[in-house]
């Protein structure tokens, strides 16, 4: 296989033949070849080849071709040959997502996110966003949305992708039958897609448990009993019940067990903090059925006694993804510290972000590294189980890791489409930029536009 760049023209002669500089051919090890198959994305075409006494990696193709391929644009691509016969310009990364009617803003509140996550290798591949209703399966085509190198957007209809990056923001949508077969067509036509859905929290309990990663969940039990409940509360004195399709921290109780005083339970209602005592059990049970229809849907997990500072408890959200050789990475780390009387560490219920090293070297000193060493070691080992386990293709994790007062790492969530919040960082708007890079040459690598070096 060969790789590199080569920067696309239009030619306005009527053969059926591309035009390559004998510089870029010799590149591709194309010097003896009369003929090859060009392809973009999931279509093809059979063409002659003619050579340019012309310095520099440039093609030149007719707009009979070019039409036929759907090549998107003119200018800079990846350009990769195998056999010395088979061409592929791209790659052709699509982004699943949903659509808004707005022209400036057509992916809603996540335009800006796709638009800089376009940025990353531009000058090198093809990328587009779309929906579903999108998707032309008898033509194989996509009509997608394309970033402007000057600002704003173009629709324009492509063949389907070599990669899709599944960024579908609705849990609810991700769960029906028919968006599950839509994206299994992807998988039938070989299209590798990753970040298949969004993870229930019980989904990730099940992957873990039996791994070696599974030490680091705390206990946990579904839909739990009365009596699993107080049982939990006489043996860890501290409990979470969390919806098991929640996020952002909505719908979660931390009850908390004093044998002198009772049982107390903080929540969020809109705009504030609540905190309740009852001096009996029942009491504490009728309220938590009365308001969550009988715990269905909920997961009781266990309390950890996380590392604080000024009394607040601390937990780490790490953003982990794959890079060009198929390995995770920690690309980002960010600190939360818990606002006063908040069940969450979350920054919209009073949580403030901070720096792991800022965090870290105030409660261990000059131990402060070997202890982040030893959760990123974690994030990786539960990554690794997880991606073992589940059947689909995943390309980002979020973690929510807690270090407890004996060192100990707990894991309480996992993400399989993180959110980009900890990035908003000033500190940490680097990583953030790293982060992308990686999702980008993960993407190179499941479509196979990569150097054998890096192999």
């Amino acid at each position: 296989m060969s790789l590199t760049t080569c920067t696309i023209h239009v030619t306005q002669r009527q053969e059926k033949v591309i035009y390559l500089t004998s510089e870029l051919a010799r590149s591709l090890k194309l010097a003896k070849t009369r003929s090859v198959i060009l392809h973009v994305g999931g279509k093809s075409v059979p063409t002659n080849v003619k050579l340019l006494k012309k310095a520099g990696h440039h093609l030149h193709v007719p707009l009979s071709i070019m039409s036929q391929l759907r090549i998107p644009q003119l200018g800079s691509t990846l350009i990769v040959c195998n056999n010395g016969k088979d061409i592929r310009l791209g790659p052709l990364i699509g982004i699943l997502t949903n659509a808004s009617a707005s022209g400036t803003s057509p992916f809603g509140s996540r335009t800006g996110f796709i638009r800089e996550f376009m940025q990353v290798g531009s000058e090198k591949s093809f990328y587009f966003g779309f929906s579903p209703r999108d998707v032309n399966w008898s033509q194989e085509t996509v009509t997608g949305t394309f970033p402007r190198k000057e600002g704003g957007w173009f629709r324009k209809t492509v063949p389907l992708p070599d990669v899709v990056y599944n960024r579908l923001p609705s849990r609810k949508a991700e769960k029906t039958a028919s968006m599950n077969a839509f994206k299994q067509r992807f998988v039938r036509k070989g299209i590798p897609l990753f970040n298949w859905a969004f993870y229930e929290k019980w989904d990730v309990y099940n992957l873990l448990e039996g791994t070696d990663a599974f030490r680091h969940v705390p206990e946990s039990h579904i839909n739990p009993s009365s009596t699993q409940i107080k049982e939990m509360l006489d043996k860890h004195k501290f409990i979470y019940l969390k919806p098991t399709g929640g996020s952002l921290g909505i719908g979660i109780y931390r009850v908390t067990y004093n044998p002198k005083r009772g049982y107390y339970v903080r929540f969020r209602r809109p705009g504030k903090n609540v905190l309740l005592r009852f001096s009996r059990f029942d009491a504490l049970m009728s309220m938590l059925n009365r308001s969550s229809a009988k715990l269905n849907h909920y997961v009781a997990q266990q309390g950890i006694r996380l590392i604080e500072i000024d009394n607040c408890p601390i937990d780490f959200r790490f953003h982990l993804t794959k890079n060009i050789n198929n390995q995770w990475v920690v690309a980002g780390i960010g600190a939360k510290k818990a606002g006063k009387g908040s069940v969450t560490t979350h920054v919209r219920t009073g949580g403030q972000l901070m720096t792991p090293e800022q965090v870290l070297r105030q409660i261990f000193g000059s131990r402060a590294d070997s202890v982040l060493n030893s959760a990123k070691d974690a994030a990786i080992k539960l990554a690794e189980a997880l991606e073992r386990n589940d059947k689909h293709m995943l390309g980002e994790l979020g973690f929510d890791l807690g270090i407890d007062q004996s060192e100990r790492i707990w894991m309480f969530e996992a993400n399989s489409k993180p959110g980009r919040s900890i990035f908003k960082h000033p500190a940490l708007k680097g990583e953030g930029k790293a982060a992308l890079k990686h999702v980008y040459d993960y993407c190179l690598y499941l479509s196979r536009f990569r150097a054998r070096r890096e192999s």
